[in-house]
């Protein structure tokens, strides 16, 4: 079993940074692609970033492209998200996921993709 805790949100005004994390148990970590979903209120949940499990690809939403880094530390199993220039419409909860075990090429963009969730961290952008 997998666990996944993330950390790092928070209140910020817009064009301002945050960094999540997502620590995660287990010596099979970096055998995981890992990724960043989100979910606003009265909307469905949906892709943000993702990186491989070697952090050799990486793949993001276009709203994000250019202001979000995804990046992974397997040492300290822990895969992180810098969001840059934020604007209000990237208030939601952020959601960590891991895969199981995937050494595929494939970008995993669909939340079914994905096997572990964490709880979410509230990241809410004031204008």
């Amino acid at each position: 079993q997998v666990q996944l805790v993330e950390s790092g949100g928070g209140l910020v005004q817009a064009g301002g940074s945050l960094r999540l994390s997502c620590a995660a148990s287990g010596r099979a970590f970096i055998r995981y692609t890992m990724g960043w979903f989100r979910q606003a209120p009265g909307k469905e949940r949906e892709f943000v970033a993702t990186i491989k499990w070697n952090g050799g690809s990486t793949g993001y939403t276009d709203a994000v492209k250019g202001r979000f880094t995804i990046s992974r530390d397997s040492a300290k199993n822990t895969v992180y998200l810098q969001m840059n220039s934020l604007k209000p419409e990237d208030t939601a909860v952020y959601y960590c996921a891991a895969t199981g075990t995937d050494y595929s090429s494939w970008i995993r963009t669909q939340a079914l993709e994905y096997d572990y969730w964490g709880q979410g961290t509230q990241v809410t952008v004031s204008s």
